[in-house]
Order: structure tokens, then C-alpha cells, then sequence
């Protein structure tokens, strides 16, 4: 039976991997919080190490991951630490015990110019230290030798934690009026999709049929965050959901009237053709799954 080693379990990617993963085998749900024989703290790489060792898991599917953006650009040592170091110490040791990792990075690795969809091939350069901490811990995995997947994705919500999707929500039951940006273009990404994507990657490598490497992982189709927030607000309205701001006072704004610690990429388009073409996969439109988030979250 396969032996399967997620750390991360209670972030929104994390949570739903436990629900995917489980037909596969024996999935080892590991958390920073978690008891101490099961502790997957990654500011202490060495109890990381330890536990990698001691399990021994086919794969390692690592679904932690330090992700306040803005926060990160006064704790940089720390984002390095969780997205980079630990990530490499992980690494080093699936290529000991023949472990396979799957792991989950982002469009900040990219630098957002031009319009078009970047591919795997496309040059990086984050503008963020939450983008640069990214970037080195895939580059640490790939250095280390091991068996690998790396998964980048964007624009992550779910209907469960902290997300963009919720928050949205949230403001428009209680403001007249709201601003959101409209020149940041990209595809919300359910955290569902990631784990049901992640699970057929897994399945397809433990036959011997899959592909390693990087890709783009992210739902089809394209919108800004003020899209984002219209389609997530117009469908709470239409539903019955308390909704205090008219339809006409959500104002689209550009980055530039938003300013943030951390610089953030216009472009956050990511071409999958990879991915389809090499697990045979359909992904859909955004829409669909933000559709069936509002629905578990209102219990519909």
C-alpha cells in the first residue's frame, strides 16, 4: 500500500489533499501544531528531517508554506526559513529514502509583464520576498536530485480559512461601497482543484506512467480581482445572502491607488498546457468552482 506523507494538512490546500489522497493509501496528515511524533514545524528543520526519517513515505506532498505576502517583506528570514530551507532539507531527504515530493509554488515567482500566459519555461523574477523565498525553495528541489512535482498555482480561495473570496463576502454585508483592483489579471484556483489535480499526479507516478517536473496548475480562464469580487458578490446577491453594496458601487482601481508592502505581478496568467497534455487532464473555468465554494460555504 502506498505510503503518503502530507505536511500542511490544516491550511485550505492541506485540508482538501486530506480528502483526495486518502483512496491512495496511508496518508500521514502532518501539521506545525500537530502532536509531537507528527509535528511538521518548518521553523525547526531539523524535527522536519527527523520525521521524514522516520516515516518514509512513498510520496511527500508538502502543502506548507509561509504566505503572508506583505508580512514576509519584514520577516524575511523567517519566509526563508519555511519556503526555502526547510523545503530544501525535505528535499535532500526524499532523494535518501527515494521519497517522491510534490510541491506547491506560485505566479510570484514570475515578475508580471507583458500580457500573454507563461509557460515553464519563462523567465523568473519575483518582486517580492515571498516570490524570491518561492522560487528558492523549487530551485532547492530540483538541485537535490529527487523525484519531484512542483505545482504552481495562483490565486488560491477556498471555502474554508482566511481567503480573498471570504473577505470579499464579508465586506460587502457591511460596506455601502467598495474598491478593488482591476489591472492584476489571473485565475482564482480552488483549493479542491489543486488536491484533486494533486491526487491524479500522485496516482499516474506510483503506476510508473507519470511525468516529473514543473507546471502550471490553475482553473481556466482569466479575471482581475475586481471581477474576482463582482462574479463572488453578484452570486451571494442573487441567492438571498445579506448584501449591503449596490452592484453599482464596487469601483474597479488600478495596483497604483492600493499600495502594499510587498509589490505584487500584474501578470498572473500561467499557461497549463503542460499539464493537460502531460496528465491528460480538462481544467475548468474559474467560474465553476468559485460556484460550488459559495455553495458549501451558504450550505446549498
Amino acid at each position: 500500500m502506498m505510503k503518503i506523507l502530507l505536511l500542511g494538512c490544516g491550511g485550505q490546500v492541506g485540508w482538501e489533499l486530506q480528502r483526495s489522497l486518502s483512496p491512495l493509501g496511508e496518508v500521514i496528515a502532518c501539521d506545525f501544531d500537530s502532536a509531537t511524533d507528527r509535528r511538521a514545524d518548518f521553523s525547526r528543520p531539523a524535527l522536519v528531517a527527523d520525521l521524514v526519517g522516520r516515516v518514509r513515505a512513498d510520496f511527500i506532498v508538502n502543502a506548507a508554506a509561509y504566505t503572508a505576502v506583505d508580512k514576509a517583506e519584514s520577516e524575511p528570514d523567517v519566509a526563508r526559513l519555511v519556503n526555502a530551507s526547510t523545503v530544501g532539507v525535505i528535499a535532500q531527504c526524499a532523494r535518501k529514502f527515494g521519497s517522491t515530493v510534490v510541491h506547491y509554488s506560485t505566479d510570484y515567482v514570475f515578475d508580471g509583464g507583458g500580457s500573454a500566459p507563461r509557460d515553464e519555461t519563462a523567465p523568473t523574477g519575483p518582486l517580492s520576498v515571498y516570490g524570491a523565498t518561492k522560487l528558492e525553495g523549487e530551485e532547492l528541489i530540483r538541485s537535490s536530485g529527487c523525484r519531484h512535482v512542483i505545482l504552481r498555482t495562483s490565486w488560491v480561495y477556498a471555502s474554508r480559512g482566511d481567503n480573498f473570496m471570504k473577505t470579499m463576502l464579508r465586506l460587502a454585508g457591511e460596506r455601502e461601497q467598495l474598491s478593488v483592483i482591476d489591472d492584476q489579471i489571473g485565475a482564482p484556483t480552488g483549493a479542491d482543484l489543486l488536491a484533486d489535480v494533486t491526487a491524479h499526479v500522485v496516482r499516474q507516478l506510483g503506476r510508473g506512467e507519470g511525468e516529473e517536473g514543473t507546471f502550471h496548475c490553475v482553473a481556466g480562464g482569466e479575471t482581475s480581482w475586481f471581477g474576482f469580487a463582482r462574479y463572488v458578490i453578484e452570486w451571494a446577491r442573487a441567492d438571498g445572502q445579506s448584501i449591503k453594496v449596490a452592484a453599482d458601487r464596487i469601483r474597479p482601481i488600478p495596483t497604483s491607488d492600493y499600495p502594499t508592502p510587498a509589490m505584487r505581478p500584474l501578470n498572473s496568467r500561467l499557461s497549463t498546457e503542460k499539464l493537460r497534455g502531460s496528465y491528460s487532464l480538462i481544467l475548468p473555468q474559474w467560474q465553476l468552482g468559485v460556484e460550488r465554494a459559495l455553495r458549501e460555504i451558504h450550505g446549498r
